[in-house]
């Protein structure tokens, strides 16, 4: 029996144990690519610093980031009752209410200064990926952080989603993993550069409705007996519309009720509804009565369609009438009064 040298021997274990070290490596690699394509769309490696997640995440995907890693700046917008019974983890309190206008004129823009300071108090960076966070369950309700989302990124904010149906979305997925402890947030030092492409001036309304042009379309997003001045916001001087508008009640992006946007594919057939004018505009201002419905429109048309040149009139008709702008299909004094009492009777 023939006794392999040692040197040969020592050598063919080298080999073997090369060979092994390599497959174990090339199997770690099909290991990691094998989990990041079974992770649902905008998930985070673990560790990930920053993902930027898109403009509007699924409880699960959330899910997902927060379990990985992801380094995320949640921003509950519920108020303080619901964020003390429980939030998502490291999730931050400031409610809707913060982001407002005095009743008066809801739809108006705070002070930049003001902005400024709420941004700095929640320690955000420009530089952050932001999740919003709105109770959900209607959807009307998807107006408060679709607005919200609107301000930081007039503010500067690049990396912002919304999670989509709020946190109902999240309850009725049925994931847990709430929290009750309050984090501890550093105060930044956020300097605003605003984009006022995204803007619609009250200055800048009026002249597209003196001056209206074809490739221009005013969109009201509140429903359609508002259009119609059958009814008006509490805040409004009187009911009406701007002339020319076309009629598109935000209540149309959600086909099944709730709070949550269905696909990109639905929500495109939903905007092939719209008028031609619109399909083919090459600059769309959405309002509502306060910025609160509209900031729905804006949204969906901006964000998720990558429609052209989209703005938002903040102050909307609350604020158009309250500065007597001209307005159309505006009903006699009779006729609101009339309104009026009925509507009072009906409220008791």
């Amino acid at each position: 029996m023939n006794t392999p040298h040692p040197e040969r021997a020592a050598a063919r274990t080298e080999a073997t144990g090369t060979w092994r070290k390599l497959w174990r490596g090339l199997a770690a690699v099909v290991a990691v690519a094998a989990w990041a394509l079974s992770q649902p769309a905008g998930a985070a490696t673990p560790g990930a610093a920053a993902v930027d997640p898109g403009p509007l995440l699924q409880p699960r995907q959330l899910q997902a980031l927060l379990q990985h890693g992801a380094a995320l700046r949640i921003i509950d917008l519920r108020g303080a009752g619901a964020y003390a019974a429980g939030h998502l983890p490291g999730a931050v309190d400031a409610p809707y209410g913060q982001w407002r206008g005095d009743a008066d004129n809801p739809g108006k823009l705070l002070p930049v200064a003001t902005f400024t300071q709420l941004v700095r108090r929640l320690g955000l960076h420009a530089s952050d990926d932001i999740v919003l966070v709105s109770a959900g369950g209607n959807p009307s309700d998807f107006g408060a952080p679709a607005r919200v989302y609107w301000t930081l990124k007039w503010l500067g904010m690049r990396h912002l989603s919304i999670l989509n149906g709020g946190m109902q979305a999240w309850h009725d997925a049925g994931l847990g993993g709430l929290q009750q402890a309050v984090p501890q947030v550093e105060a930044s030092d956020f300097r605003p550069r605003l984009d006022d492409a995204l803007l619609a001036t009250r200055h800048q309304v009026l002249h597209a409705v003196q001056a209206p042009q074809a490739s221009q379309v005013l969109l009201d997003a509140r429903p359609v007996a508002f259009w119609e001045g059958k009814v008006k916001a509490p805040a409004a001087v009187q009911p009406g519309t701007l002339a020319g508008a076309v009629d598109f009640d935000n209540l149309r992006w959600f086909p099944q009720g709730g709070g949550a946007l269905p696909a990109v594919a639905v929500l495109r057939g939903i905007a092939d509804g719209l008028p031609r004018q619109e399909r083919q505009a090459s600059q769309t201002i959405s309002f509502c009565n306060t910025g609160h419905w509209a900031a729905t429109n804006w949204f969906v048309l901006s964000e998720l369609l990558h429609r052209p040149d989209v703005r938002l009139y903040p102050g909307s008709m609350v604020d158009w009438s309250r500065h007597d702008e001209p307005m159309v299909h505006v009903p006699s004094r009779f006729h609101q009064l009339w309104a009026q009492l009925r509507q009072t009777v009906h409220s008791r």
